[in-house]
Protein backbone atom coordinates (compact mmCIF):
# COMPACT_ATOMS: atom_id res chain seq x y z
CA UNK A 1 0.00 0.00 0.00
CA UNK A 2 1.13 3.57 -0.53
CA UNK A 3 2.26 5.70 2.04
CA UNK A 4 -0.02 8.76 2.82
CA UNK A 5 2.67 11.06 0.94
CA UNK A 6 3.03 8.83 -1.93
CA UNK A 7 -0.43 8.79 -2.70
CA UNK A 8 -0.58 12.63 -2.27
CA UNK A 9 2.33 13.10 -4.56
CA UNK A 10 0.67 10.55 -7.18
CA UNK A 11 -2.84 12.18 -7.61
CA UNK A 12 -1.05 15.71 -8.04
CA UNK A 13 1.74 14.96 -10.71
CA UNK A 14 0.54 15.85 -14.11
CA UNK A 15 -0.16 13.58 -16.64
CA UNK A 16 2.96 14.13 -18.27
CA UNK A 17 5.28 13.31 -15.60
CA UNK A 18 4.79 9.92 -16.63
CA UNK A 19 4.75 9.95 -20.36
CA UNK A 20 6.54 8.17 -22.78
CA UNK A 21 10.15 10.53 -23.74
CA UNK A 22 10.94 10.63 -27.22
CA UNK A 23 13.51 8.55 -26.64
CA UNK A 24 11.25 5.63 -25.16
CA UNK A 25 8.80 6.62 -28.57
CA UNK A 26 11.72 5.88 -30.75
CA UNK A 27 12.88 2.77 -29.21
CA UNK A 28 9.57 1.14 -29.24
CA UNK A 29 8.65 1.59 -32.80
CA UNK A 30 12.54 0.80 -33.75
CA UNK A 31 11.96 -2.93 -31.73
CA UNK A 32 8.11 -3.66 -32.43
CA UNK A 33 8.00 -2.12 -36.27
CA UNK A 34 10.96 -1.39 -38.01
CA UNK A 35 14.31 -3.75 -36.51
CA UNK A 36 11.56 -6.59 -37.05
CA UNK A 37 9.62 -5.83 -40.05
CA UNK A 38 13.38 -5.26 -42.46
CA UNK A 39 14.44 -8.50 -40.77
CA UNK A 40 11.29 -10.61 -42.12
CA UNK A 41 11.70 -8.73 -45.78
CA UNK A 42 14.99 -9.73 -45.97
CA UNK A 43 14.57 -13.55 -44.43
CA UNK A 44 11.59 -13.70 -46.79
CA UNK A 45 13.08 -12.27 -49.63
CA UNK A 46 16.13 -14.66 -49.20
CA UNK A 47 13.42 -17.95 -49.53
CA UNK A 48 11.59 -16.33 -52.34
CA UNK A 49 14.81 -16.22 -54.49
CA UNK A 50 15.74 -19.58 -52.99
CA UNK A 51 12.12 -21.30 -53.98
CA UNK A 52 12.81 -19.25 -57.52
CA UNK A 53 16.07 -20.94 -58.08
CA UNK A 54 14.36 -24.36 -57.86
CA UNK A 55 11.74 -23.96 -59.51
CA UNK A 56 11.01 -20.51 -61.15
CA UNK A 57 7.33 -21.82 -62.83
CA UNK A 58 4.56 -19.57 -62.83
CA UNK A 59 1.68 -20.69 -60.86
CA UNK A 60 3.96 -23.42 -58.53
CA UNK A 61 2.60 -23.38 -55.54
CA UNK A 62 5.09 -22.67 -53.49
CA UNK A 63 6.75 -19.75 -55.60
CA UNK A 64 3.30 -17.85 -54.90
CA UNK A 65 3.49 -18.73 -51.36
CA UNK A 66 7.09 -17.03 -51.24
CA UNK A 67 6.12 -14.68 -53.36
CA UNK A 68 3.06 -13.15 -51.54
CA UNK A 69 5.35 -13.83 -48.17
CA UNK A 70 7.76 -11.61 -49.10
CA UNK A 71 5.39 -9.04 -50.92
CA UNK A 72 3.51 -9.04 -47.21
CA UNK A 73 6.55 -8.18 -45.84
CA UNK A 74 8.03 -5.68 -48.03
CA UNK A 75 4.06 -3.57 -47.94
CA UNK A 76 4.50 -3.89 -44.24
CA UNK A 77 7.91 -1.78 -44.51
CA UNK A 78 6.82 0.40 -46.93
CA UNK A 79 5.94 3.55 -45.87
CA UNK A 80 9.25 4.08 -44.19
CA UNK A 81 11.38 5.96 -46.94
CA UNK A 82 14.09 7.15 -44.96
CA UNK A 83 17.84 5.76 -44.14
CA UNK A 84 18.97 2.39 -45.79
CA UNK A 85 15.47 2.39 -47.84
CA UNK A 86 16.36 5.64 -49.49
CA UNK A 87 20.59 4.22 -50.06
CA UNK A 88 20.68 3.61 -53.90
CA UNK A 89 17.34 4.26 -54.78
CA UNK A 90 16.30 0.78 -52.86
CA UNK A 91 12.90 1.48 -51.99
CA UNK A 92 12.23 2.10 -55.70
CA UNK A 93 13.99 -0.85 -57.23
CA UNK A 94 11.73 -3.21 -54.95
CA UNK A 95 8.65 -1.28 -55.58
CA UNK A 96 8.35 0.97 -58.59
CA UNK A 97 4.57 1.65 -58.20
CA UNK A 98 2.72 3.88 -59.67
CA UNK A 99 3.64 3.31 -63.06
CA UNK A 100 1.07 5.35 -65.25
CA UNK A 101 3.11 4.95 -67.88
CA UNK A 102 3.31 1.55 -68.32
CA UNK A 103 6.99 1.52 -68.08
CA UNK A 104 7.28 -1.73 -66.56
CA UNK A 105 5.73 -3.83 -68.80
CA UNK A 106 7.57 -2.33 -71.98
CA UNK A 107 10.64 -2.96 -70.23
CA UNK A 108 10.45 -6.56 -69.51
CA UNK A 109 8.83 -6.71 -73.25
CA UNK A 110 12.21 -5.44 -74.51
CA UNK A 111 14.30 -7.95 -72.18
CA UNK A 112 12.23 -11.28 -73.20
CA UNK A 113 12.58 -9.98 -76.61
CA UNK A 114 16.51 -9.61 -76.61
CA UNK A 115 17.17 -12.54 -74.45
CA UNK A 116 20.71 -10.89 -73.23
CA UNK A 117 22.08 -13.53 -71.41
CA UNK A 118 24.79 -11.26 -70.04
CA UNK A 119 21.95 -8.95 -68.56
CA UNK A 120 20.80 -11.60 -65.85
CA UNK A 121 24.29 -11.57 -63.81
CA UNK A 122 23.74 -9.87 -60.74
CA UNK A 123 26.04 -7.13 -61.18
CA UNK A 124 24.69 -6.38 -65.01
CA UNK A 125 20.65 -7.12 -63.39
CA UNK A 126 21.53 -4.25 -60.35
CA UNK A 127 22.21 -1.48 -63.62
CA UNK A 128 18.86 -2.20 -65.35
CA UNK A 129 15.99 0.31 -65.02
CA UNK A 130 14.27 0.14 -61.46
CA UNK A 131 10.88 -0.35 -64.04
CA UNK A 132 12.06 -4.04 -64.94
CA UNK A 133 13.29 -4.72 -61.12
CA UNK A 134 11.37 -5.55 -57.85
CA UNK A 135 8.00 -6.73 -57.01
CA UNK A 136 5.99 -5.07 -59.32
CA UNK A 137 7.54 -6.19 -62.28
CA UNK A 138 8.03 -9.91 -60.93
CA UNK A 139 4.26 -9.71 -60.68
CA UNK A 140 3.91 -8.92 -64.24
CA UNK A 141 6.27 -12.34 -64.84
CA UNK A 142 4.65 -14.40 -62.44
CA UNK A 143 0.68 -13.30 -63.77
CA UNK A 144 0.81 -12.02 -66.94
CA UNK A 145 0.61 -14.84 -69.71
CA UNK A 146 2.23 -12.60 -72.40
CA UNK A 147 4.86 -11.65 -70.46
CA UNK A 148 5.98 -15.49 -70.21
CA UNK A 149 7.40 -15.91 -73.22
CA UNK A 150 9.86 -17.08 -73.96
CA UNK A 151 9.29 -19.64 -71.05
CA UNK A 152 13.08 -20.49 -70.69
CA UNK A 153 14.01 -16.28 -70.16
CA UNK A 154 11.01 -15.27 -68.66
CA UNK A 155 12.16 -18.00 -66.08
CA UNK A 156 15.52 -16.55 -65.76
CA UNK A 157 14.09 -13.34 -65.45
CA UNK A 158 11.95 -14.81 -62.84
CA UNK A 159 15.51 -16.18 -60.61
CA UNK A 160 17.50 -13.17 -61.16
CA UNK A 161 14.71 -10.82 -60.56
CA UNK A 162 14.31 -12.41 -57.09
CA UNK A 163 17.89 -13.03 -56.32
CA UNK A 164 18.03 -9.11 -57.43
CA UNK A 165 15.00 -8.16 -54.25
CA UNK A 166 16.93 -10.55 -51.92
CA UNK A 167 20.14 -8.53 -52.54
CA UNK A 168 19.02 -5.42 -51.93
CA UNK A 169 16.48 -6.59 -48.78
CA UNK A 170 19.55 -8.36 -47.48
CA UNK A 171 21.79 -4.80 -47.92
CA UNK A 172 18.64 -2.66 -45.99
CA UNK A 173 18.11 -5.01 -43.43
CA UNK A 174 21.83 -5.21 -42.68
CA UNK A 175 22.05 -1.53 -42.79
CA UNK A 176 19.25 -0.61 -39.93
CA UNK A 177 21.74 -2.48 -37.64
CA UNK A 178 23.92 0.40 -37.67
CA UNK A 179 21.32 3.04 -38.58
CA UNK A 180 19.01 2.45 -35.52
CA UNK A 181 21.55 3.37 -33.55
CA UNK A 182 21.55 7.34 -35.43
CA UNK A 183 17.69 7.21 -34.22
CA UNK A 184 18.42 5.70 -30.67
CA UNK A 185 21.06 8.08 -29.72
CA UNK A 186 20.71 11.66 -31.55
CA UNK A 187 24.22 13.78 -32.07
CA UNK A 188 25.51 17.16 -33.75
CA UNK A 189 26.89 15.27 -35.96
CA UNK A 190 23.95 12.70 -37.29
CA UNK A 191 21.46 13.14 -39.27
CA UNK A 192 19.02 13.40 -36.57
CA UNK A 193 20.39 16.51 -33.62
CA UNK A 194 17.52 15.44 -30.98
CA UNK A 195 15.11 12.83 -30.34
CA UNK A 196 12.07 15.19 -31.34
CA UNK A 197 14.06 15.12 -34.79
CA UNK A 198 13.97 11.39 -34.30
CA UNK A 199 10.50 11.35 -33.58
CA UNK A 200 9.50 13.14 -36.04
CA UNK A 201 11.33 11.57 -39.19
CA UNK A 202 8.45 8.54 -37.74
CA UNK A 203 5.26 10.81 -37.79
CA UNK A 204 6.36 11.39 -41.56
CA UNK A 205 6.69 8.15 -41.89
CA UNK A 206 3.30 8.13 -41.03
CA UNK A 207 1.83 10.33 -43.05
CA UNK A 208 3.71 9.58 -46.05
CA UNK A 209 2.10 6.05 -45.44
CA UNK A 210 -1.60 7.55 -45.30
CA UNK A 211 -1.29 9.59 -47.49
CA UNK A 212 -0.12 6.95 -50.12
CA UNK A 213 -2.87 4.07 -49.07
CA UNK A 214 -5.39 7.18 -49.65
CA UNK A 215 -4.21 8.95 -52.63
CA UNK A 216 -2.77 5.55 -54.41
CA UNK A 217 -3.57 2.81 -53.39
CA UNK A 218 -7.22 3.46 -52.65
CA UNK A 219 -7.97 7.20 -55.24
CA UNK A 220 -6.12 5.82 -58.24
CA UNK A 221 -8.56 2.39 -58.50
CA UNK A 222 -11.38 4.98 -58.03
CA UNK A 223 -10.84 7.57 -60.61
CA UNK A 224 -14.27 9.39 -60.27
CA UNK A 225 -17.60 7.85 -59.75
CA UNK A 226 -18.13 8.38 -63.35
CA UNK A 227 -15.13 6.97 -64.75
CA UNK A 228 -13.63 4.36 -61.89
CA UNK A 229 -9.91 2.86 -62.59
CA UNK A 230 -10.33 -0.91 -61.86
CA UNK A 231 -7.37 -1.58 -63.92
CA UNK A 232 -5.09 1.10 -61.64
CA UNK A 233 -5.45 -1.01 -58.37
CA UNK A 234 -2.01 -1.98 -56.94
CA UNK A 235 -1.21 -5.59 -57.70
CA UNK A 236 -4.43 -6.00 -59.10
CA UNK A 237 -2.85 -9.00 -61.34
CA UNK A 238 -1.96 -11.30 -58.36
CA UNK A 239 -5.14 -9.97 -56.26
CA UNK A 240 -3.09 -8.34 -53.63
CA UNK A 241 -5.36 -4.54 -53.83
CA UNK A 242 -7.48 -5.65 -50.73
CA UNK A 243 -4.52 -7.34 -48.71
CA UNK A 244 -1.71 -3.88 -49.27
CA UNK A 245 -4.81 -1.60 -47.97
CA UNK A 246 -5.34 -4.37 -44.85
CA UNK A 247 -1.35 -5.04 -44.30
CA UNK A 248 -0.58 -0.65 -44.88
CA UNK A 249 -3.85 -0.18 -41.99
CA UNK A 250 -2.52 -2.66 -39.61
CA UNK A 251 0.80 -1.19 -39.47
CA UNK A 252 0.43 2.67 -39.45
CA UNK A 253 -2.22 2.23 -36.50
CA UNK A 254 0.17 0.74 -34.68
CA UNK A 255 2.60 3.05 -35.41
CA UNK A 256 0.22 5.76 -34.40
CA UNK A 257 -0.57 4.02 -31.37
CA UNK A 258 3.30 3.95 -30.31
CA UNK A 259 3.87 7.93 -31.52
CA UNK A 260 0.29 8.58 -29.21
CA UNK A 261 0.97 7.21 -26.31
CA UNK A 262 1.21 10.56 -24.31
CA UNK A 263 -2.26 11.30 -24.89
CA UNK A 264 -4.92 8.84 -23.99
CA UNK A 265 -7.40 10.63 -25.20
CA UNK A 266 -5.94 10.87 -28.59
CA UNK A 267 -5.13 7.20 -28.87
CA UNK A 268 -8.55 5.84 -28.09
CA UNK A 269 -9.85 8.34 -31.02
CA UNK A 270 -7.48 7.03 -33.41
CA UNK A 271 -7.97 3.75 -32.08
CA UNK A 272 -12.02 4.57 -32.85
CA UNK A 273 -10.85 5.76 -36.30
CA UNK A 274 -8.84 3.01 -37.61
CA UNK A 275 -11.41 0.46 -36.48
CA UNK A 276 -13.76 2.53 -38.70
CA UNK A 277 -11.08 2.06 -41.38
CA UNK A 278 -10.99 -2.08 -40.73
CA UNK A 279 -14.91 -2.21 -40.59
CA UNK A 280 -14.88 0.12 -44.25
CA UNK A 281 -12.12 -2.15 -45.59
CA UNK A 282 -14.41 -5.11 -44.32
CA UNK A 283 -17.37 -4.01 -47.11
CA UNK A 284 -14.69 -4.33 -49.79
CA UNK A 285 -15.57 -7.62 -51.29
CA UNK A 286 -13.28 -7.71 -54.10
CA UNK A 287 -9.80 -8.37 -53.98
CA UNK A 288 -8.33 -6.65 -56.68
CA UNK A 289 -11.17 -3.65 -56.45
CA UNK A 290 -12.88 -4.37 -59.19
CA UNK A 291 -15.69 -3.65 -57.36
CA UNK A 292 -15.31 -0.13 -58.10
CA UNK A 293 -16.96 -0.49 -61.74
CA UNK A 294 -20.56 -0.63 -59.81
CA UNK A 295 -21.98 2.42 -57.85
CA UNK A 296 -22.34 0.68 -54.45
CA UNK A 297 -19.18 -0.89 -54.56
CA UNK A 298 -17.44 2.20 -55.73
CA UNK A 299 -19.38 4.04 -52.57
CA UNK A 300 -17.76 1.09 -50.45
CA UNK A 301 -13.96 1.90 -51.19
CA UNK A 302 -14.86 5.47 -50.87
CA UNK A 303 -15.89 5.37 -47.98
CA UNK A 304 -12.80 4.20 -46.52
CA UNK A 305 -10.82 6.56 -48.60
CA UNK A 306 -12.57 9.32 -46.79
CA UNK A 307 -12.18 7.54 -43.40
CA UNK A 308 -8.36 7.72 -44.17
CA UNK A 309 -8.40 11.81 -45.64
CA UNK A 310 -10.89 13.23 -43.53
CA UNK A 311 -11.07 11.80 -40.39
CA UNK A 312 -7.34 10.36 -39.86
CA UNK A 313 -5.51 12.66 -41.81
CA UNK A 314 -7.18 16.00 -41.23
CA UNK A 315 -8.95 15.80 -38.05
CA UNK A 316 -6.42 13.75 -35.83
CA UNK A 317 -2.79 13.62 -37.53
CA UNK A 318 -2.67 17.69 -37.09
CA UNK A 319 -3.80 16.41 -33.23
CA UNK A 320 -0.93 14.39 -32.62
CA UNK A 321 1.74 16.30 -35.17
CA UNK A 322 1.24 19.21 -32.00
CA UNK A 323 1.29 16.40 -29.43
CA UNK A 324 4.90 15.29 -31.05
CA UNK A 325 5.96 19.07 -31.33
CA UNK A 326 5.79 19.06 -35.47
CA UNK A 327 6.09 22.51 -36.64
CA UNK A 328 3.07 24.11 -37.68
CA UNK A 329 2.92 23.90 -41.89
CA UNK A 330 4.98 20.59 -41.73
CA UNK A 331 4.07 18.64 -45.29
CA UNK A 332 5.17 14.92 -45.15
CA UNK A 333 6.09 14.66 -48.27
CA UNK A 334 8.35 18.21 -49.02
CA UNK A 335 11.08 17.32 -46.85
CA UNK A 336 10.08 19.71 -44.26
Amino acid sequence: MLKPFATALALILPTAALAQSAGEKVAAVLDQQIVPGFAELAESSAMLATVAGNDCTPGNSDLMQAYNRAFDAWVRVSHLRFGPSEVQNRAFALAFWPDSRGKTPRALARLLADQDVALLAPEEYAELSIAARGFYALEYLLFEPQLQQPAAYACALVQAGSADIARITAAINTDWQSYADTLRNPAADGPYKTQDEATQELFKALLTGLQFTGDMRLGRPLGSFDRPRPKRAEARRSERSKRHIELALTELAQLADLLATDDSSLERELAGAFAEATDNLGGITSADLGQVTEPMGWMQVDMLRLTLHDRIMEELMPMLGEELGVPAGFNALDGD
